[in-house]
Formats: structure tokens, C-alpha cells, sequence
């Protein structure tokens, strides 16, 4: 699709970061310093998310992809090991178990919060039990930013003995049960993302949280080459203070001081910028009440980071989501799609999965559409998002 230059001026993104004069300076302020890279300001970043979320230790990375990658090898995911997770993600919440050789398995969603479904995933480990077929982990993902039914899924874990990593990408920010996502309460590592769509950025970047010092220090040498430089880590000791050990092989998913200082700056805004997402997700909920779409709830019990706004278009108008799509995008809205449900992919469809092995997911796939929201966004922004929204559909209905 191509926007003439009156159109791509007034385009309106379906996210897209909030940077001001701090967060500028804060970089510039990094860039005149003596560390471009593992200086003090990303030992302060993992601090500032500790105390945020209450969580015991924060292993700042790259992005969230290796986050996600680190936590899977901390908990000794290897070869023939089984990771199921949500078909309704990006790719990362699935590959991540695949870079460790393991086999991976989905459980269909729920379709009312398009999150992992705790009664699915106690139906399928009930049949995989009797099968011999138990997960060592279960990734759940808190998609748009709402968590998942974490205490049954936490509880299931206890009875099958299994893992859980908390794919929070969408959800820097949200409260499950009064406590902050990434508290790591019914979870043993938990995952965010700070990519320039998610709720605050660092531009790429990504955190592992868990409040296991055994798993905190697995997770951060395997984000700096698999090596360790304390000295009651080191299998020679008193050599200087120069020495490191390579005790594993590791990778180099080092955050640097830049982005740090970035997330930083903005970490002292999380809330203020979910609390605008609450106003304009209340502000759309009004606007479009009365279109012929689904629009997106939330449960009780959770204060969701509201990464996104997903709809889902009426049956008569799933039809016609291509044309829908495409119309919006030509004049100025930004619409996405999130997910293509990851087992429909290509690669995984090599693996052995078929179309109808999740069917929530890729009916919610076929109907999904997610709106603009973000923190700057303006309730008149909004209004014209309406008003082209549903002037859309109008025409699409007249041609049925």
C-alpha cells in the first residue's frame, strides 16, 4: 500500500512509542559518559524493575526473544523436552523452545480474553498424563496486555509438575490478584518486551524476572557469552581481577547503557502512560458500541497493561476482513493483525500441526482486527478512527 504525502502525514499507527525531552536527555547523558555499554545504569534499569514489581532479580537483554531464550535454557529445557505454549502470540513465544531442541505443543485459547485457556490446558494434561507425555514447561502468554488465569494455571503446575515461563511482552505494567506481573507469584521466570509498540521501550530490549537466585544467575550468564567473574563462581580462584571463566555456552544478549537510560526514563511513566490506555480503551468502548463488531472485554480481578485494542468483525463481515483491512489502511488507519496463530505458520506446519488443531484461535485469527492505542493517542484521533471505522463497515454490509 502506498499514502499519497496528505495521508501518510495524518496516518494513525496502531502503536507507537511516547518519547519526550527526559528520555532524550537521559540517553545524551549516557552518550557523554564513559559506558557505552555494561556501565552502571543497567545494574539500576534491573533494580528499578525490582522494586517496581517485587520481584527478587531482573537480567536485562536485547530484546525479548533472547529473554524468553535464556529463561528456557535456565530451566534446562533440552533435547525432546515438551514446551507448550499459546498459538495466539508472535513467533518468539514458540521458537524460543525450539532453539533448545525441545518439542513444542500449543493449548487453544479462550475465546473471550484470546488468552491461553486454563480448562484447555487442565484437559490436555490430564490426556498427556495418561499418554506419558507431560510438559517440562508452559509458556502462558498475557496477550493485549491482559494476564492469564495465573493462579489455576499455577495450580495445575503443582499438580503436573511442570514450569512456568510468563511471556508478559504485552503486559509491562498489568496487576494480577494486586500484584504487579513480573512478581514472579505463580510463575518461575517472567518475560517482558520494551520494544517501541509495547507500553514503554527502550527501543529493543527485553527483561527476565524470577525471584530464584539459582535461575538468575543461569539466565545472566547465559546472556554474556555463558561466562561468570565472581570470584565464588570461578573454578580457579585468585587469579585477578581481570579473570572470567566461560562455564557454558552463552550468547551475547547484552542490553546496552543507552537503552537503559532509555528504559529508565521511561519506567517512571508506566503508569501514567496505562493509565491513558485505560481512558482511551473506555473512550473506544463508547465510540464503537454501536458498530456491528466485537469489541475486546476485560476480566475482574486483573489490571490489564492494554497493549492493544483488538476487535473482531461480525460473521457477515469476517468475509470481506481483507477488503476491510486494506480500505482502512488506505485512509490513514493503521489496523494490524495480531496473530497469525503460530501452528497455521509455514515451518510449524512442517512440524506436523494442520489448520483445526486450535480452533479458537484461528477463528478469532479470521474475525481479529486491532485498532490504534497508544499513549498519545487523542480522543480525537479516536473519533476519526470511529468515524472511518464504521463508515467502512457500512459499505461493506450495503455490498452483501
Amino acid at each position: 500500500m502506498t499514502l499519497n504525502k496528505a495521508t501518510e502525514a495524518s496516518f494513525i499507527p496502531y502503536g507507537k512509542q511516547s518519547i519526550d525531552s527526559a528520555d532524550i536527555d537521559a540517553v545524551v547523558e549516557v552518550l557523554k559518559s564513559d559506558f557505552l555499554t555494561q556501565g552502571p545504569v543497567i545494574p539500576a534499569f534491573e533494580k528499578a524493575f525490582c522494586d517496581y514489581t517485587g520481584a527478587h532479580s531482573a537480567i536485562a537483554v536485547a530484546n525479548a526473544t533472547a529473554a524468553l531464550h535464556i529463561a528456557c535454557l535456565a530451566l534446562e529445557i533440552g533435547e525432546n523436552d515438551l514446551v507448550w505454549t499459546s498459538p495466539n502470540s508472535f513467533l518468539s513465544s514458540a521458537n524460543c523452545a525450539l532453539f533448545c531442541n525441545a518439542k513444542i505443543d500449543f493449548v487453544d485459547i479462550d475465546p473471550h480474553t484470546y488468552n491461553l485457556c486454563a480448562k484447555k490446558l487442565a484437559e490436555k494434561l490430564a490426556f498427556a498424563e495418561r499418554e506419558g507425555k507431560l510438559p517440562k514447561v508452559v509458556i502462558p502468554v498475557h496477550f493485549a496486555g491482559q494476564p492469564c488465569d495465573m493462579q489455576e494455571i499455577h495450580a495445575l503446575s503443582l499438580r503436573y509438575n511442570f514450569s512456568i515461563i510468563e511471556d508478559a511482552s504485552h503486559a509491562v505494567g498489568a496487576s494480577y490478584r494486586d500484584k504487579k506481573i513480573g512478581a514472579c507469584e505463580y510463575s518461575d521466570i517472567c518475560v517482558f518486551s520494551f520494544h517501541p509498540v509495547k507500553i514503554i521501550t527502550t527501543a529493543e530490549g527485553g527483561l527476565a524476572l524470577t525471584n530464584k537466585p539459582a535461575l538468575a544467575h543461569k539466565m545472566r550468564k547465559f546472556a554474556c557469552h555463558g561466562t561468570v567473574r565472581e570470584e565464588n563462581q570461578l573454578s580457579d580462584r585468585g587469579q585477578g581481577s581481570w579473570y572470567y571463566e566461560q562455564q557454558s555456552l552463552g550468547y551475547n544478549y547484552r542490553m546496552t547503557e543507552m537503552q537503559a537510560a532509555l528504559g529508565l526514563s521511561q519506567l517512571a511513566k508506566l503508569d501514567h502512560f496505562i493509565a491513558l490506555r485505560h481512558q482511551l480503551f473506555e473512550n473506544y468502548s463508547r465510540l464503537l458500541a454501536d458498530l456491528d463488531i466485537h469489541l475486546p472485554k476485560l476480566k475482574e480481578g486483573l489490571h490489564s497493561a492494554l497493549h492493544l485494542y483488538p476487535i473482531c468483525l461480525s460473521t457477515k463481515l469476517t468475509h470481506h476482513r481483507k477488503a476491510i483491512f486494506q480500505s482502512l489502511r488506505s485512509q490513514g488507519i493503521g489496523v494490524q493483525i495480531h496473530y497469525i496463530p503460530i501452528h497455521t505458520q509455514p515451518y510449524y506446519q512442517n512440524l506436523g500441526f494442520r489448520r483445526g488443531d486450535f480452533p479458537n484461535a484461528e477463528n478469532y485469527y479470521e474475525c481479529c482486527l486491532s485498532l490504534p492505542l497508544y499513549s498519545s493517542l487523542s480522543f480525537e484521533q479516536q473519533e476519526s478512527v470511529k468515524q472511518t471505522l464504521g463508515q467502512t463497515l457500512s459499505h461493506f454490509t450495503d455490498l452483501d
